[in-house]
């Protein structure tokens, strides 16, 4: 089918959230100008720089592999089948997203470590006397893998939602078994799932600063982190960053190239009828098990060392729970703003990256990803700077000082969170959006719908499964940022992230672990809360 011309209030929305989102990018670019062509030259041939990309771009590729290797069974399990808990495991699993990376990557450790690790000691009476190493690869993919394959699953079970079931009912008249009917039929309309969040999961890989430091994994971040504290040279750490977008460039042009123009929608009217519920028999037990192991390592054990450290600190007498609940509201309000903002300003840029294909909004898809392969802190800074030179807007004898309004307040906060995390929403829009035939739209259209009421009426209730699944990624993605939240917070505006980060600087794990907790509880009640409304939804 050929695009027609956008609707303009696509366009200019869309292209306003990508020029705000090279902003970081521009930045860095300026900063590392300091280091000059030659000093640029010799760090980016630097053969420890090299041996840090190929570290950086094999985490990246193993943790894809690997997270798709587990969200695809636990979303056909939790959405398709009769698995025993499902509407529980649909909430449990989703929940790592919600772990601080520093704190499942700590609880990792504290379980696993070579000597002085909870298994080391359970395992010392059999003569087991030191386990292997953890750290380095082991650790890092482990870690990162437990920590992201939410990413994917949210996204390969918003498509799952989205599929017609007569397509699978048809492959099942051609005789298929259910199995066949899974290979051909169910996991091939799943690719633009499978793709949208591949890219997220390899791009939070690149960027996740807590996991290869605790892990001793030598990755970008760790060496830019590095670069920023010891040198205090943030031309060199710019450069160095720059080199990480070079790397988030050739992933994201992995992604497009894998892209293809199949059609993903049914060419009838595509009702979204309930798919009919698979009988897993025996092997209904076997999926338990997968989802148990699977949760028990993603949020059972960062709980339970959590709640180790909160009853040591209770035995002390003289310990008092911190008052959490502003922390609690302050986490709430900024990272639900994010997600609802955030997802607002995905639509358009999903609209037009499907149905309207063109060079341009190519560009300005790829441009909302580029943020989200930066560390927290390289976006941060680059909000503070362009935030702190904002100008003196004059009318006449009446001006307004943008410094003064906008700099350290919630909404810069806000802002920063939608360069960083509006990748989450457009990809789960967009493979939404995929699964939904134009003809419905055209439709509308033809019946004199306006182009802002087709969104309105039809198109934002076809892909709500994608919109509360970008949302939901954003706000647990959100409620524990760190770096932009300390930088860009309004003063006194403490969230649940900055008591960890607090408490951990501290040595105060205890005050750590009941803000972590606080951190889990609060996630798991809004998660449960959002899925809930997306079943209602379905029926």
């Amino acid at each position: 089918m050929k695009a027609g011309r956008p609707p303009l209030f696509l366009t200019i929305t869309a292209g306003v959230v990508a020029i705000a989102i090279t902003l970081p990018f521009l930045y860095l670019v300026i900063r590392a100008t300091g280091v000059g062509v030659e000093g640029f030259w010799d760090l980016i041939s630097n053969p420890r720089n090299l041996e840090i990309m190929l570290n950086s771009a094999g985490m990246a590729a193993i943790v894809t592999l690997l997270s798709a290797l587990i969200a695809v069974p636990l979303a056909f399990l939790t959405v398709r089948t009769n698995l025993p808990g499902r509407r529980f495991w649909l909430i449990a699993t989703t929940l790592p997203l919600a772990v601080p990376s520093y704190v499942g990557s700590f609880a990792l450790i504290a379980a696993f470590a070579p000597r002085g690790s909870m298994l080391q000691f359970l395992l010392e009476p059999l003569g087991v006397e030191r386990l292997p190493s953890i750290y380095g690869w082991p650790g890092v993919i482990l870690a990162m893998t437990l920590f992201t394959y939410p990413y994917m699953l949210l996204s390969v079970r918003a498509g799952l939602q989205g599929i017609d079931p007569a397509l699978e009912e048809a492959g099942r008249s051609l005789g298929y078994t259910s199995r066949e009917t899974f290979w051909r039929v169910t996991l091939p309309q799943l690719k633009p799932s499978l793709v949208a969040g591949g890219l997220l999961v390899a791009l939070y890989s690149l960027r996740d600063f807590g996991t290869p430091s605790l892990m001793q994994f030598d990755a970008f971040t760790r060496a830019i982190f590095i670069q920023y504290k010891t040198s205090f040279d943030r031309s060199s750490a710019a450069a160095l960053s720059l080199m990480l977008v070079a790397l988030v460039m050739i992933i994201l042009w992995v992604e497009y190239r894998v892209r293809t123009r199949a059609v993903y929608y049914t060419r009838g009217s595509a009702s979204l009828r309930p798919a009919k519920i698979v009988k897993l028999g025996v092997w209904k037990w076997v999926g338990f098990g997968f989802c148990l192991i699977i949760t028990s390592l993603g949020v059972a054990l960062p709980v339970g060392v959590s709640i180790f450290w909160l009853l040591r600190g209770i035995v002390n007498i003289n310990y008092s729970f911190p008052n959490l609940f502003p922390a609690i509201l302050n986490s709430i309000t900024a990272a639900g703003l994010a997600g609802l903002v955030t997802t607002i300003f995905a639509l358009p840029i999903a609209i037009l990256s499907v149905r309207f294909p063109s060079k341009i909004t190519a560009m300005i898809e790829r441009c909302s990803y580029i943020a989200f392969g930066l560390p927290g802190i390289v976006v941060a800074l680059a909000v503070v700077s362009f935030g702190a030179n904002l100008p003196i807007i004059s009318f006449g004898s009446f001006s307004i000082d943008l410094v003064e309004m906008l700099y350290q307040t919630l909404p810069m906060l806000v802002f920063a969170y939608l360069v960083l995390f509006v990748p989450q929403s457009v990809g789960t829009i967009r493979s939404s959006l995929l699964q939904v035939s134009p003809r419905i739209e055209e439709s509308a259209r033809s019946l004199g719908r306006t182009p802002w009421q087709t969104l309105q009426e039809v198109t934002i209730p076809l892909v709500s499964p994608g919109l509360i699944s970008g949302a939901v990624l954003v706000f647990l993605t959100a409620i524990k940022e760190l770096p932009a939240t300390i930088l860009l917070a309004p003063i006194g505006f403490k969230t649940l992230a900055i008591a960890i980060w607090d408490a951990t600087e501290n040595v105060d794990f205890d005050d750590a672990a009941s803000a972590s907790l606080t951190m889990l509880l609060v996630s798991m009640i809004s998660t449960f809360l959002v899925l809930s409304q997306e079943k209602k939804m379905q029926k």
